[in-house]
């Protein structure tokens, strides 16, 4: 980068000064917060990692220095722009799965069309109990169809499941839509601006947690090879 493109030591200063405008900001919102999911703390969160990921460009454009701040990606929600106390709200679940084993699944579902014939699994046989236990699309039908999302959630690998990532969204509305009116299409209206709280689940987070434990680890077996061993009388 050419100098004349690089910004001045005025314009590093004034982002500095902004990122600690904006930690104060942050630091009143939580102190004032009305309880979890508070759209004041989130606004001032995001106003935050805005402000602190101008200054480490600056500052590395300037002077090829870094922040050890971690600045959120992408595909974090928008500052919330619903009403501050919705009197009506949606929620929205994504729960990902792999059938790890089929058989497992098969056999679940056969049973259960075995207790109670009259379920309708979607084939012309009585029942559908042979089809049942023979096809994991209709299985996963039969399954699905009997049991709560949150109960199979808790009881995946009866089912022959693994989980993969999920999350929940709370997301506020003016009022309650008329009945019927978004089953065509459930979840083209989700508005991330609506979102009052969010609830993620991933491995991802559990492989970071151990990444900073092997971090722990090592450098405690640092200090270790560090200490001195002192004779008696030493």
């Amino acid at each position: 980068m050419s100098d004349a493109a690089q910004p001045s030591a005025a314009e590093v200063r004034a982002a500095a000064e902004a990122v600690k405008a904006a930690l104060d900001r942050h630091l009143d919102a939580v102190e004032r917060r009305s309880g979890e999911g508070d759209p004041a703390v989130y606004a001032a969160f995001n106003e935050l990692a805005a402000a602190a990921e101008v200054y480490d460009e600056l500052l590395y454009d300037a002077y090829d220095e870094v922040t050890p701040f971690e600045i959120p990606g992408d595909d974090s929600l928008p500052a919330y722009a619903g009403p501050e106390e919705p009197s009506a709200l949606s929620v929205l679940i994504r729960r990902d799965y792999t059938v790890v084993e089929p058989r497992r699944l098969l056999s679940q579902a056969q049973r259960i069309v075995d207790l109670d014939p009259d379920i309708d699994t979607g084939n012309d046989a009585p029942g559908g109990g042979a089809a049942a236990g023979e096809s994991v699309h209709t299985a996963l039908g039969v399954v699905f169809g009997e049991f709560e999302p949150d109960e199979i959630a808790s009881r995946h690998k009866e089912f022959g499941l693994e989980e993969g990532d999920s999350t929940l969204w709370v997301v506020a509305a003016e009022e309650q839509p008329e009945p019927g009116e978004w089953l065509s299409a459930p979840f083209d209206q989700a508005d991330p601006h609506m979102v009052v709280c969010r609830f993620d689940v991933s491995s991802v987070f559990d492989e970071e947690l151990d990444e900073e434990d092997e971090e722990d680890e090592e450098i405690d077996e640092e200090d270790e090879d560090d200490l001195e061993v002192l004779e008696p009388g030493s």
